[in-house]
């Protein structure tokens, strides 16, 4: 069956896969890709091995080589061996900029009446409270606080 995605390696390229699975502290994935690529090279140069070959020697499905010698023709040398770019956060962040402003201030304010300090959950019950986020858990508050270098100390 003929490829529809045919590796040709040039030497630069070549010459920088070799590099990159020198080096001792690399990434699986990545290095995988690399060593696809060097054995999918149909060019004079290249082993040209065939894909349910390369599958067995890598440990990989033959889906996995097509879809990196794909990548390589389609997306260039840099998509095929890098991680694909993740196009948009999985989640919008619950507090942005000018909620953590409000909730740094709520925290520098004054502590609720039989309280003797903020505590997270406090803080977070009450950004609910104002209306500030529909809803926020503490855990959520404590990592922004945490960013920000505030500390909820004794009111």
């Amino acid at each position: 069956m003929a490829k529809h995605y045919v590796v040709r390696l040039g030497d630069e390229e070549r010459t920088k896969l070799v590099e990159l699975l020198g080096k001792k502290h690399f990434a699986a994935k990545k290095r995988m890709r690399a060593q696809v690529l060097l054995k999918a090279d149909a060019s004079e140069d290249g082993p040209a091995w065939m894909d349910n070959r390369i599958a067995e020697a890598f440990d990989v499905s033959v889906v996995t080589v097509e879809k990196i010698r794909k990548s390589y023709v389609l997306e260039g040398f840099e998509a095929a061996i890098e991680r694909k770019k993740q196009c948009r956060l999985s989640r919008q962040p619950v507090l942005d900029g000018a909620k953590e402003a409000r909730l740094v201030a709520l925290c520098c304010g004054t502590v609720p009446a039989g309280h003797g300090r903020w505590t997270l959950r406090l803080l977070a019950d009450k950004l609910v409270e104002l209306q500030i986020v529909e809803s926020v858990c503490h855990e959520t508050v404590r990592q922004a606080l945490k960013k920000t270098n505030c500390s909820l100390g004794v009111g």
